[in-house]
């Protein structure tokens, strides 16, 4: 069993993710920033832990991590501005590494961007804007001294998970239902193994644990 601490636990893959590892039997911590969501947090399995990625200090936020194994990212601005993307996506996910390490936390795992998303559609400044801020985070990540996996996945459906997935270094470019995004992070939880890596997600025909089982080491 580890002890999980999830960034954006109330959000769309975030609760999907906090539901799975707890049926899977570990310790979930689930930060939220509305008062609201702790509830539905809880009904999931989850411990929640009252806080704004936006508004917690770097010493505020690796006292609430210290204890875990592992600190998933998965929050985001989710389309809401340039603003936002920039304190979320950005800013908060290099406050939540920083804290992470201070922490002593060593596995980190970030929901990140597939490099194509929005291929063939004229972008939108939000849209380019959001994806500079994705790539600067995996930068920021990647540079860190944690044991950290990015998963990009590629465009989000709401479709029912299907639990079988297309995970490489560099596949072509896809859908994958949310639940499913959720079912490998979820997995690889289980998977310490597995770091130091960028995986791209997409739907596929293989199941998750086989999927996973298929990447390099």
């Amino acid at each position: 069993m580890a002890k999980v601490f999830i960034i954006g636990a109330a959000g769309k893959v975030g609760i999907h993710l906090t539901r799975q590892l707890a049926d899977n039997g570990h310790q979930v911590s689930a930060l939220h920033r509305k008062p609201e969501q702790a509830d539905t947090l809880r009904q999931a399995g989850a411990t929640p832990v009252a806080g704004d990625i936006q508004a917690l200090s770097r010493d505020a936020l690796a006292a609430l991590l210290t204890g875990h194994d592992a600190v998933i990212f998965t929050a985001g601005a989710g389309g809401a501005g340039i603003e936002l993307t920039n304190a979320i996506d950005g800013a908060g996910l290099a406050l939540a590494v920083d804290a992470a390490e201070a922490a002593k936390v060593r596995r980190f795992l970030l929901v990140s961007a597939f490099p194509d998303a929005g291929r063939g559609k004229t972008p939108s400044e939000g849209f380019e804007n959001y994806m500079r801020v994705k790539r600067q985070a995996d930068v920021y990540l990647a540079a860190s001294a944690l044991d950290w996996t990015i998963v990009r996945p590629g465009t989000l459906t709401d479709e029912p998970a299907r639990g079988l997935i297309h995970a490489g270094l560099a596949i072509p470019y896809g859908n994958i239902p949310r639940a499913d995004v959720a079912a490998t992070l979820a997995a690889l939880i289980d998977r310490p193994e597995v770091h130091h890596t960028i995986i791209e997600l997409t739907e596929g025909d293989m199941p998750v644990a086989d999927a996973l089982q298929s990447l390099p080491r």
